[in-house]
């Protein structure tokens, strides 16, 4: 039985999906009750239960051998992750598979690659195996952009840095992988996408899958953190982002892996394929 953290975000609902489609055992968590519709139409069993709620979580373990486990990063990341992997060798989880973040550094200037990096650290010295999911930027976060993609702008602070973005569906893929085949124990594997890109090439895809022109726009910081703000970010969110477009700029996430596909036994995704799939989405603001 699998028990699945960030169930109802990105990468934890598609792996539901793949893991509901393969009718894999799983246990889905969720802290909403408005969230368990989702999981009542993949007839996948679901649990309530809350990260500041010790006894709900460890609840949700019971009867579990593998953990995957992502949260999202903000002040008390450090925190949770670190009270689950507990949670899990006292339940007797035996295989923890975390996705951490692809350039994570305990001296990184970047928050959350500094609470990856501090939980990571942590998992490998449990009496547990585990394997780390290092992902570079997700394709996804365009569609945040979509309402000036639409006006024919994507706005943006990276310059002319390089970025192997990934479809996190991929990443899903390669986590349904590593929880259902043996062989991964105690494994660290960077996922990127195909290439490394520019923002002027991710706007040159737009153009063509969208069929309208967009143009990249290099803005200033300044710009760029009030937009956040505008957005509802915090501070600590805010300026991590801040710090992780910066690392962008510099060529910070620009490698290429074959990880993907040695693991899955498919190509990642190509950003032409995620326009093309997520168009609604860019269309329909």
């Amino acid at each position: 039985m699998i028990v699945i953290t960030g169930a109802t975000g990105s990468i934890g609902s598609e792996l539901c999906r793949l893991l509901a489609a393969d009718n894999t055992p799983c246990r889905a968590i969720y802290r909403k009750e408005s969230q368990q519709p989702f999981f009542d139409a993949l007839e996948l069993e679901a649990v309530r239960a809350d990260f500041d709620d010790i006894d709900s979580m460890r609840r949700a373990m019971q009867d579990c051998t593998n953990l995957f486990l992502l949260t999202a990063p903000d002040q008390r990341h450090v925190e949770r992750e670190i009270v689950m992997i507990r949670l899990a060798v006292e339940s007797g989880v035996q295989h923890i598979v975390k996705v951490s973040t692809a350039n994570t550094n305990q001296s990184s200037a970047l928050a959350y690659a500094r609470s990856h990096a501090q939980i990571d650290h942590y998992l490998r010295g449990q009496p547990i195996d585990w394997t780390i999911l290092r992902p570079t930027g997700f394709m996804q976060n365009f569609i945040e952009y979509a309402h000036p993609i639409g006006k024919g702008i994507l706005p943006h602070m990276l310059g002319d840095g390089q970025i192997s973005y990934i479809d996190l569906r991929d990443i899903a893929l390669v986590a349904r992988h590593v929880l259902t085949q043996p062989g991964h124990a105690n494994a660290t594997y960077y996922l990127t996408g195909p290439a490394a890109l520019t923002v002027s090439d991710v706007a040159a895809e737009l153009t063509a899958g969208l069929g309208h022109p967009v143009r990249a726009v290099n803005q200033s910081e300044a710009d760029t953190r009030q937009a956040l703000i505008y957005a509802g970010l915090d501070a600590w969110y805010t300026d991590a982002l801040i710090e992780q477009f910066r690392i962008g700029a510099n060529g910070g996430e620009i490698d290429t892996t074959g990880e993907v596909a040695r693991l899955t036994g498919r190509a990642p995704r190509t950003l032409r394929q995620f326009v093309r799939d997520y168009k609604n989405q860019f269309t329909n603001q």
